[in-house]
C-alpha cells in the first residue's frame, strides 16, 4: 500500500554551491554494502505475516529504534526520546502497550522488522529508495537538514564545502552521510573521507568532534541540536542535503498498520497550500522539548563524571545490585519494578497509601510509614516481598515464576488464585501465564467475579503491568549489553567521553 502522504514533495535535496543534487539516502543506514547484497536478500526478503489485528490481540506495539537523544533513552532510569514518546501517544489512543527493541550490534532494523521481533521502525528513520524495496514507509512527521559539523579546534565556521578540502571528515561507511560525500568526490572536491571500522552512532561521533579527537562529521540538523544540548565544541558548517523526510517503517505486509499510523500522523503533520509543512501542538511541544528547549536533552544523556552516583538503568544501580543479591533476585527485574511503581520517586505517595520507590503499603509492612520514605529500606522491603512471592512459584521456571510474582505483588495472591481457577476451569493451564492473564481479565466480569472467593479485580490493570515490567526489562537488559560492548573503554556508560582533553 502506498503512503497516504506526498512523499516526492520532500525529495528536494540540494547542495550548496549552486549543485543540485537529487540524494535518496538516509540517515544512520542499517542496510549492509553492496558486496553483501545476496545477505541483505535473504535477510529481509521473507516478513512475517502480522498485522494491526495481531497487534491488537497481544495489546502490545514493538518499537524498533536505537539508543539515543534523538529516539529513545533513560532518564534517570525513566523512559524518554522523543521518537518513544510519539509512539507511546500513538499507543495510548488505540489502549496498547509498547515494547522497546533495540537492535544488537550485529542486528539491522529491518531484519527485526521482517522477522516480526518489532511492528514499526521509529529511529530518526529518512525515506530512501533504498530502504522503500523492503519496508513501507508511513507518512513523514519530520523534515530535516543534513549539515557538515566541525570541531571548534578547526578555528572557524565553514561556510562552504571547499573551506574544508583537505579536512578529514569522520564518517562509518554504513552511514548515509558516506554515499553523500563520495557523491562530492565524485564531481571534483578534494574531500578527505577518515571511514571508522566500528560500529558508531552519530552522537558517538559527534562527541569525538566536541572533544577535539576529530575535526570533521555529518549529521542530521536535529540531532547536531539535541547533541549540542550536553556538548559543547560543535560548529555547524554548511548544508549538504535539505528536506530530507523522516518517517516510521512497517512491513510492506502490513497495510492495516500503516494505515492506522498514517491516520494518527495525519493529525500531527501537514502540508499547507504552498506546501509548507504545519505541526500540531503536541508535535511542536515534543520537538521543543527534545531538540529545541532550554533544559538539556536529559541529565543522563550528560557526560557523566557522576557515573558511579548515577548508574547505567537508575540512580539506585548498587543499591539495586546489593540487595538483589541478597534475596537472589535479579537487580535488573528489581530496577524494573521500582520504575514501573515509582519512576524512582522515594517521597511519593499513592492514592491508595502505598508508599515510596517500590509503593509499599505501611499496614502490610514491620516498618513505619517514615522509613519506608527511605529508599534503602523501600527497596530492601520490597525485595524481601518479591523473594517471598517468587518462592510460591519455585516449581515454575523462571519466566513464568516472575510473571505470577509480579500478578501477585500488583494484586495479591487471592486474585491471582483466583485467575488460577478461572483457568482450570476453562480448560487452561494454571501454571501459564498467557492462559491466567486471560482469566485475570474475566475478573472483571459479575458472571465471574460474583463467584470468584476474592471478588472483582481490575485484571486488565494486572495484565498491563507485568506486561509493562517484563517490557522494560527486556529494554534494560538490551541497555546493559550496549553499556558492556563499551566497557574497555574510558567512556561513559553510553560510550561517551567526558568533555574534558584527555583520553
Amino acid at each position: 500500500m502506498s503512503s497516504i502522504y506526498p512523499i516526492s514533495r520532500f525529495f528536494k535535496q540540494t547542495l550548496l554551491l549552486g549543485i543540485a543534487v537529487s540524494v535518496f539516502l538516509a540517515c544512520e543506514s542499517y542496510h549492509q554494502a553492496d558486496n553483501q547484497e545476496a545477505l541483505v536478500e535473504n535477510l529481509y526478503s521473507t516478513p512475517i505475516e502480522r498485522d494491526w489485528e495481531d497487534i491488537k490481540r497481544d495489546g502490545v506495539i514493538r518499537m524498533i529504534t536505537r539508543y539515543s537523544s534523538g529516539s529513545y533513552f533513560l532518564d534517570h532510569g525513566i523512559q524518554a526520546g522523543f521518537e518513544y514518546e510519539m509512539v507511546q501517544d500513538f499507543a495510548r489512543v488505540h489502549n496498547l502497550g509498547v515494547e522497546v527493541v533495540i537492535p544488537a550490534p550485529n542486528q539491522t532494523a529491518i531484519e527485526l522488522l521482517q522477522q516480526g521481533k518489532g511492528d514499526l521502525i521509529a529511529d530518526n528513520y529518512t525515506i530512501t529508495e533504498e530502504r522503500m524495496k523492503w519496508v513501507q514507509f508511513s507518512r513523514p512527521y519530520n523534515i530535516v537538514d543534513q549539515v557538515l559539523v566541525v570541531s571548534s579546534e578547526f578555528g572557524f565556521v565553514p561556510k562552504q564545502i571547499n573551506e574544508i578540502v583537505g579536512i578529514p571528515i569522520t564518517i562509518q561507511e554504513n552511514s548515509s552521510y558516506y554515499p553523500v560525500l563520495k557523491r562530492l568526490q565524485a564531481m571534483g572536491w578534494d574531500l578527505v573521507i577518515d571511514v571508522v571500522e566500528e560500529e558508531q552512532s552519530t552522537e558517538r561521533i559527534l562527541m569525538d568532534v566536541a572533544n577535539g579527537y576529530v575535526l570533521a562529521t555529518v549529521a542530521d540538523d536535529h540531532i547536531l541540536q539535541a547533541s549540542q544540548r550536553y556538548m559543547n565544541g560543535l560548529v555547524q558548517g554548511p548544508v549538504l542535503t535539505r528536506d530530507d523526510p523522516i518517517a516510521w517503517a512497517v512491513r510492506k505486509n502490513a497495510p492495516e498498520l500503516e494505515a492506522q499510523i498514517n491516520a494518527y500522523l495525519a493529525r500531527h503533520m501537514w502540508t499547507d497550500e504552498q506546501g509548507n509543512p504545519k505541526r500540531s501542538e503536541f508535535l511542536n511541544v515534543l520537538r521543543k522539548k527534545y531538540f529545541q528547549g532550554s533544559r538539556p536533552i536529559a541529565d543522563y544523556f550528560k557526560p557523566l563524571n557522576n557515573q558511579v552516583n548515577l548508574g547505567a538503568l537508575s540512580p539506585y544501580d548498587s543499591l539495586m545490585q546489593q540487595v538483589g543479591a541478597e534475596f537472589g533476585l535479579d537487580w535488573v527485574m528489581l530496577t524494573a519494578v521500582a520504575a514501573q511503581e515509582s519512576k524512582f520517586d522515594p517521597q511519593v505517595v499513592s492514592w491508595a497509601g502505598a508508599v515510596g520507590i517500590m509503593q509499599l503499603i505501611p499496614r502490610y509492612s514491620k516498618h513505619s510509614s517514615d522509613s519506608l520514605l527511605i529508599p534503602e529500606v523501600n527497596i530492601r522491603e520490597g525485595a524481601r516481598i518479591l523473594s517471598e512471592h517468587r518462592e510460591h512459584y519455585a516449581y515454575m521456571d523462571s519466566l513464568e515464576s516472575w510473571s505470577f510474582a509480579l500478578a501477585t505483588y500488583n494484586a495479591g495472591m487471592g486474585h491471582v488464585a483466583d485467575a488460577r481457577r478461572i483457568a482450570m476451569d476453562r480448560n487452561t493451564n494454571p501454571n501459564n501465564w498467557l492462559d491466567v492473564s486471560q482469566a485475570f481479565l474475566k475478573l472483571m466480569e459479575p458472571a465471574f467475579y460474583e463467584h470468584a472467593r476474592y471478588g472483582y479485580a481490575r485484571g486488565i490493570e494486572t495484565v498491563q503491568y507485568v506486561q509493562n515490567i517484563m517490557n522494560r526489562y527486556n529494554t534494560y537488559q538490551a541497555i546493559l549489553a550496549l553499556s558492556q560492548q563499551n566497557s574497555d573503554q574510558p567512556r561513559g556508560i553510553l560510550g561517551f567521553n567526558t568533555l574534558g582533553r584527555g583520553r
